[in-house]
């Protein structure tokens, strides 16, 4: 199914701490050479002691905005797709919008790594159905729920946020998508505690359960199968080809995960883009985040076929196709 509706503007926000790996050689047992073989990373930026993920937020929504052409008072729901938000209780988005200066809609989604992606479907049924337009963020402060003396998972994960302006248009489609969860084993790649299956005590602490943890090898399987699956899915409800993509954009978490991804799909890799070296791992932010550098770097020319898909905790995952145009006060995109 498709959606008359276009991404009018694009924003970044990327805290200004860069720790590389080198950096972190300098407190674990690792090594620039062993991150940047196992991973594609080079650097990662970290949040300031005084910048929450409402804070990347409501900074990548401004610049998505003024990208746009657009003033705060045009907007008339917000999402934050995250999975760090800055309280349990209430939810990023409507913190993300007051700093806007906005009483409008506003919620968050938890898809994870793939919450961009679930946060472009609602937000585009939204800006169809009669809102003027949808700012859709992802947005993560990841590195504050890793385990800073855990090697495997610190070396992975940075902060940042990205966001899209959604807007109503006749000759733009948002669509297809492919979104799709597995709840069956949660602990593949989860936070133990901290809700209200097992919530946070002294106990709990002490054993770093309030943490990320992972199993490598089955989110790596897990991540390239559902990946390619949803990717050659809307392709095919689109009636399109690998060859009819212009610029494949996965969530950028693992290099060894995108080139298997685009192994499966015979994805050539001078059409995927890559921007996990700079970032790590932002989750939520990740796609956007690739889109806004995508687009900075000149591969967005309009009329381009761009493929997006994700995966993450949940398990989730998602694809869906864009199709870049000039639109509204930015450089925008149907999608």
């Amino acid at each position: 199914m498709t959606l008359p509706v276009a991404i009018a503007g694009l924003g970044a926000y990327l805290p200004a701490n860069v720790v590389t790996n080198d950096d972190l050689a300098e407190v674990l047992d690792t090594s620039d050479e062993w991150i940047r073989t196992r991973t594609g990373i080079r650097q990662r930026h970290i949040a300031a002691a005084d910048e929450a993920t409402s804070d990347l937020a409501a900074a990548a929504g401004k610049a998505a905005l003024a990208d746009a052409g657009l003033g705060i008072e045009d907007v008339s729901a917000i999402i934050v797709a995250t999975t760090t938000p800055d309280h349990p209780v209430p939810g990023t988005a409507p913190l993300t919008a007051a700093a806007l200066g906005s009483e409008a809609a506003a919620f968050d989604v938890n898809a994870a790594c793939t919450g961009f992606i679930y946060g472009l479907r609602v937000g585009g049924a939204m800006a169809a159905t009669g809102d003027q337009a949808v700012l859709v963020i992802g947005a993560e402060t990841l590195t504050r729920i890793t385990d800073p003396d855990e090697r495997s998972t610190r070396v992975l994960f940075g902060d940042g946020a990205g966001a899209a302006v959604l807007v109503p248009d006749d000759t733009a489609s948002l669509g297809p998508f492919d979104l799709g969860a597995d709840g069956s084993d949660p602990s593949m790649l989860w936070t133990a505690a901290g809700g209200t299956r097992t919530p946070v005590t002294p106990d709990v602490l002490d054993a770093g359960g309030n943490y990320l943890s992972m199993r490598g090898g089955d989110v790596y399987r897990n991540a390239v199968a559902r990946m390619a699956g949803a990717a050659r899915h809307v392709l095919e409800e689109a009636g399109l080809g690998v060859d009819d993509v212009d610029l494949f954009v996965g969530h950028q978490a693992n290099i060894r995960i995108l080139d298997a991804v685009g192994t499966r799909l015979s994805m050539p890799k001078e059409r995927t883009h890559v921007t996990v070296d700079q970032h790590a791992n932002t989750s939520a932010a990740s796609i956007p985040l690739a889109l806004e550098d995508a687009r900075n770097a000149g591969r967005l020319t309009p009329g381009a076929t761009v493929l997006l898909a994700g995966f993450g905790a949940g398990l989730t995952w998602g694809a869906c196709l864009l199709t870049w145009q000039p639109t509204g006060g930015g450089d925008g995109a149907s999608v």
